[in-house]
């Protein structure tokens, strides 16, 4: 549902988005005409590339945006996810919000579109995905694939659940099956394993995500993890079957064209390297 009943302009010339992933990869998706979002943290660099050539004026930081900023683009409306409920007061007096509240990212895109007249474009990008995925279905290899994020501070393992975040639910998808311990049937969608938990990811194949929104990429983590005896012992590593994927992909998921480039590395990773 949307996330408060608001009037949304029939044609806004001047959208400013105040989260840089949902609300900004699928409002150029749709093409809508965004004016300002905060770029500053962002790790998903092909999507603020992208924001910078259409012209997007950087509020900042996602999580303190300049609202000096955001004024001074005078927008006819402002777009967001429900994390920002605390904000709303406040923007609300500067232009009509409208703040979305899902986690699935097809659903919000469908909201998004819905509410901004773009019902058609989101239709058309919707069933790209869906024709991409049922053609590669059937070269999925029979064979259990592991995934695990490396932060500064713990792992954490996104599940193959229903209400999976967005690359999690792109692999649940295509058919890509996880062990039994990524996997859930509840509204669980995440695990943080110590060391000792992590002899779990019994995959065939290893993806590990690093950096992003921390930097476990350059502050040392990432070699401590990866030249730690436990972590050479998971069967994937031992038969030299772990890659790296990008954090800007994976963990700052923005729509279809996130969803594509996971099926990219599910082609190039999964399918090509059984």
């Amino acid at each position: 549902m949307l996330h408060t009943p608001v009037c949304v302009p029939k044609d806004p010339a001047r959208i400013v988005v105040v989260d840089p992933t949902f609300s900004l990869g699928m409002g150029l998706e749709l093409d809508l005409p965004i004016v300002g979002a905060p770029l500053r943290l962002m790790s998903d660099r092909i999507l603020r590339d992208e924001a910078v050539r259409r012209g997007v004026a950087d509020l900042g930081s996602y999580f303190e945006p300049s609202i000096e900023r955001l004024v001074a683009l005078k927008p006819d409306l402002i777009i967001g996810s429900s994390l920002t409920d605390s904000a709303y007061p406040l923007l609300s007096q500067l232009a009509p919000t409208l703040l979305i509240s899902a986690g699935n990212w097809k659903t919000y895109l469908s909201r998004l579109a819905q509410a901004t007249g773009r019902e058609q474009k989101a239709a058309e990008l919707l069933a790209a995905y869906d024709a991409r995925v049922a053609a590669l279905k059937s070269r999925i290899p029979d064979q259990r694939v592991s995934v695990v994020r490396i932060t500064s501070w713990d792992f954490q393992v996104n599940l193959d659940a229903p209400d999976a975040y967005g690359p999690f639910s792109v692999l649940r998808d295509v058919g890509v099956r996880r062990t039994d311990y990524e996997t859930a049937q509840g509204n669980a969608t995440l695990k943080r394993p110590d060391w000792e938990e992590l002899d779990n990811l019994q995959g065939n194949m290893l993806l590990y995500i690093v950096g992003g929104a921390n930097n476990s990429d350059t502050n040392g983590r990432h070699e401590e993890v990866t030249g730690n005896p436990l972590w050479r012992m998971l069967p994937a590593v031992r038969a030299g079957r772990v890659y790296r994927v990008d954090a800007g992909t994976w963990m700052e998921f923005s729509g279809t064209t996130s969803a594509h480039r996971v099926l990219d590395d599910i082609e190039r990773l999964i399918i090509a390297k059984p």
